[in-house]
């Protein structure tokens, strides 16, 4: 029996060794080597300063700039609390919550064609997503440039600019990363107007 027992702590010994420290490492390893940006958080910079991750969400409310998908993380792109809202279709809350955002969307957007696009009103399963479908954006196009000043045509461009393609090709779908052209906004046109130079 004491062998056995012997036995069964150096297997967990070399187990725990192997695959909660040996691994962990080498992966992490290869990772800074072979992908630097991603393995330390695909952060992205603005005048030298560390603005954001391009992986990771932000609340944009100002009308000077395209904003994202609602957040159900924590208080609203919390990564620490990351989740959907886990409202199902038939909840009351869900339906009032909605109806709210449309008629918000609709008040700020006059100009934008058609419906209020789905995913401008719905959060997404992990609350922290970082793109918009670029339909999306461009539904938010002339607001944007008319707080700015700057012709729609020129807002509806640069969103056509910042759509990524598919992942190899197959995956996924076009998408625009919010924080990206936001920041593409400010280079461009400068910062917004003193009641949108916030985010």
């Amino acid at each position: 029996m004491k062998n056995e027992i012997l036995v069964a702590l150096r297997m967990t010994v070399v187990t725990l060794a192997l695959t909660g420290l040996a691994y962990p490492l080498l992966v992490t390893a290869v990772a800074g080597v072979a992908f630097p940006a991603q393995a330390a958080g695909s952060l992205v910079t603005h005048h030298g300063r560390v603005v954001g991750s391009e992986l990771i969400g932000q609340a944009f409310t100002k009308p000077g700039y395209f904003q994202p998908r609602p957040s159900a993380a924590g208080s609203g792109f919390d990564a620490a609390s990351s989740s959907g809202s886990n409202l199902g279709p038939t909840s009351l809350k869900l339906r009032d919550r909605v109806a709210a955002d449309v008629a918000r969307l609709r008040q700020e957007n006059p100009e934008a064609p058609g419906l209020v696009p789905l995913e401008l009103v719905t959060a997404s399963g992990s609350g922290l997503d970082p793109h918009l479908s670029p339909e999306a954006a461009l539904w938010q196009a002339p607001r944007v440039a008319a707080s700015r000043g700057v012709p729609a045509a020129e807002a509806a461009s640069l969103v056509r600019q910042h759509v990524e393609p598919r992942t190899l090709g197959f995956l996924g779908e076009p998408r625009v990363n919010v924080l990206r052209l936001n920041l593409e906004l400010d280079r461009r046109f400068g910062a917004p107007a003193v009641r949108g130079a916030s985010r």
